[in-house]
């Protein structure tokens, strides 16, 4: 049974390292499931046994991706809000190859919102812990996590090999200091 189960696994890796070459040379839109197949060495049949299309797919790696949010605030309960960035760092640096492609350009603009989702939830408790009223939180919130996202896309973009841990600190600078310094 073991052997059965470490046969899956490995069917599905292949299938979704397939699907990642193919979506990372031309998005969604030019990845299909015969393709995926045919790179991976397996029939349709052996694909649908694991995922219902190519969006699913994308879903499933996407999922694997994006920070544990329960295991963030868990570590912000116990630590404070600044000891996750070792957390992030390594979360971003193990996964960088698949940031630079889903920010990129041929990237998944649903994914952004996702991460957004994520880091609000995250945050929300520390700026309401200013008590500022709900559409000033809300503008925050945003306004915050959208230049986080600035300057990760930018880093896993534009960068080779982006100094992780140096751009989580400029974060957190820019968090406390803002950009703007007398």
């Amino acid at each position: 049974m073991r052997h059965n189960h470490e046969i899956a696994m490995r069917t599905k890796k292949n299938l979704l390292d397939a699907f990642w070459i193919l979506y990372s040379k031309g998005g969604i839109k030019k990845t299909s499931v015969r393709e995926i197949v045919s790179t991976a060495g397996y029939n349709r049949s052996t694909f649908y046994e694991y995922f219902t299309d190519v969006y699913d797919v994308l879903e499933q790696v996407e999922k694997a991706i994006v920070p544990d949010i329960e295991k963030h605030q868990k570590i912000i309960r116990e630590k404070g809000i600044r000891l996750p960035i070792k957390h992030l760092v390594d979360v971003y640096r193990k996964n960088k190859k698949y940031f630079a492609v889903l920010l990129g350009e041929n990237g998944d603009p649903g994914f952004r919102e996702k991460i957004k989702d994520v880091y609000k939830a995250l945050l929300r408790p520390y700026f309401q812990s200013f008590g500022m009223d709900n559409f000033a939180l809300e503008c925050t919130l945003e306004y915050s996590i959208s230049g986080f996202l600035g300057v990760m896309t930018y880093c896993f973009t534009k960068e080779e090999t982006p100094d992780i841990e140096k751009m989580v600190r400029l974060l957190w600078e820019f968090m406390d200091n803002g950009v703007m310094r007398d």
